[in-house]
């Protein structure tokens, strides 16, 4: 196996090496060409008329101007409803073979986002990227022999009229290439179980059956397999039952809350590799060790914009005001917060994703996660992205030498005034309460000036509730369905705080 080991690497070796460098920004201009070409003779562009942008001087300008930004509403009431109502060539060539089933982070319905071959052809080749950039984190050989353990929602995927349905993990999962199935875990059958329970039970049932290299998924959904298959060994640690699982890739959400928690799991080190694959497309990777943001995929199915998060340019549901500016990337500057803005090679056009993010470096067009445009908490002025959030929890782990795994929260009215209502997911924080309100009222006061300033104003502090990280677990399982794709609400709205706080308090 070494010696595959070692034939799998210099494979990997060869093809970084012979593989151009990306220029970002001709990259992107080649995207938006692309994509305007090919969607010119749909509904959707001749209804923009796409072939007068295709002629103008500066397409990308002609293309902001004209076109209106898109949330996942105003795009599937005008446009892909066409598509469930049996009409072909909406905003896309055709009819997509796929609807990724989407509730996010927001709310109980499912969106359906179309996925077209042409997009799944582009996730397979920013994995194929991803997998040529391991070259850089100076793995060993037996590493590229070992089995890989992906974790995502069921690849039993719902058959309706001419196409398939199901969250874009388990969509993806059932399209990867031929020459990875052998490497692929927990197999075909396994990964058809749609009961999450009775998934996560097969797999510890099997585990010592596979020799995983690499894990793939959500930290969240990740830990309780991991968790499941240490009980059902009776081990200390997962590295007991797997000794040369070494990589990690994490998706979905920031791994920072979850880094501790994750490992008092392991053995050993892994190393811990981003990524970036929503819903809508596969977005971003780490792409170098030297550093932990992310590299947009310029090069594939998905043109970029960007527009600064700003309170002038949003509404106070998260929506983009019809005046905000839109950049791409030649004019985007660092240590600005961005809403990121997408078309696809899915027919998304001008499309709001829900995500916010910095640059970090922008020549190598790497970025950050900096939280979601409806979870920035700025009710009263604080200004709080969820990467300040993370930190925060960050500081409480190290302070008190304990896991947070999880945490939401709720600018919440009381009697006297505003506070940020936090209830954190713990069972090793043993401090009393004030000890706890009191580390983390200062630490935001002196990370966030802005934070600062509303302390001295509108808001009157914090309010801390520690329970269970089940019971966060079980929220996600009643509230929407357990694994796949499905991330905890950092920021509640007061009504969903509600029921968050009823479901806790009944726990």
């Amino acid at each position: 196996m070494e010696i595959i080991g070692n034939i799998i690497k210099g494979a990997i070796n060869l093809k970084d090496a012979l593989t151009p460098e990306i220029k970002p920004i001709e990259a992107q201009e080649k995207v938006l060409n692309s994509l305007l070409e090919t969607a010119k003779d749909t509904l959707f562009g001749k209804h923009y008329n796409f072939e007068a942008i295709l002629k103008a001087e500066n397409p990308s300008v002609l293309f902001s101007k004209n076109i209106p930004y898109f949330d996942y509403n105003e795009i599937n009431a005008k446009w892909w409803s066409k598509l469930h109502a049996g009409e072909e060539n909406v905003t896309w060539p055709g009819n997509p073979s796929y609807f990724a089933l989407s509730s996010g982070t927001t709310g109980k319905t499912s969106k359906r986002i179309p996925v077209t071959d042409a997009m799944l052809d582009a996730i397979k080749q920013a994995g194929i990227d991803q997998v040529t950039a391991l070259s850089n984190f100076n793995l060993p050989a037996d590493f590229f022999s070992k089995e890989a353990m992906m974790l995502g929602s069921s690849t039993d995927l719902i058959e309706k009229d001419d196409h398939l349905e199901g969250e874009i993990s388990g969509i993806t999962a059932s399209n990867i290439p031929s020459w990875f199935k052998g490497f692929y875990k927990p197999g075909e059958d396994i990964a058809k179980i749609d009961d999450w329970d009775k998934r996560v039970a097969t797999i510890a049932k099997r585990a010592k059956q596979w020799d995983i290299g690499a894990l793939s998924g959500i930290p969240s959904w990740m830990e309780l397999m991991l968790k499941e298959v240490i009980a059902y060994h009776n081990v200390e640690n997962i590295h007991d039952v797997w000794p040369n699982l070494q990589v990690f890739t994490s998706g979905g959400v920031a791994f920072g809350p979850y880094k501790k928690s994750f490992n008092a799991l392991l053995g050993k080190p892994v190393t811990v590799i981003d990524t970036y694959l929503a819903s809508e497309g596969f977005v971003a990777f780490q792409a170098r060790p030297e550093t932990d943001a992310m590299q947009l995929v310029t090069d594939g199915g998905i043109y970029f914009e960007f527009v600064p998060f700003k309170p002038e340019y949003i509404n106070e549901d998260g929506s983009l005001k019809d005046n905000a500016p839109s950049m791409t990337l030649k004019d985007v500057e660092l240590n600005q917060d961005y809403v990121l803005i997408i078309s696809t090679v899915s027919g998304t056009w001008r499309y709001l994703i829900g995500d916010t993010i910095e640059f970090t470096d922008i020549e190598r067009a790497e970025i950050k996660i900096t939280g979601r445009t409806k979870f920035f908490l700025n009710t009263v002025g604080s200004q709080l992205s969820v990467n300040k959030l993370d930190d925060a929890i960050s500081h409480l782990e190290e302070k008190f030498n304990t896991t947070i795994p999880e945490y939401t929260l709720c600018a919440k009215r009381f009697d006297d005034g505003f506070y940020h209502s936090w209830y954190l997911g713990s069972t090793g924080l043993k401090e009393d309460n004030k000890t706890i309100v009191d580390a983390l009222d200062n630490f935001l006061k002196n990370a966030n000036k802005n934070y600062n300033v509303a302390r001295g104003k509108a808001l009157e502090g914090v309010k801390v509730e520690v329970t269970a990280p089940d019971v966060f677990t079980d929220w996600s399982g009643a509230s929407k369905k357990k694994g796949g794709q499905v991330k905890m609400e950092r920021v509640m709205g007061e009504d969903k705080f509600k029921e968050w706080e009823a479901f806790a308090n009944a726990h």
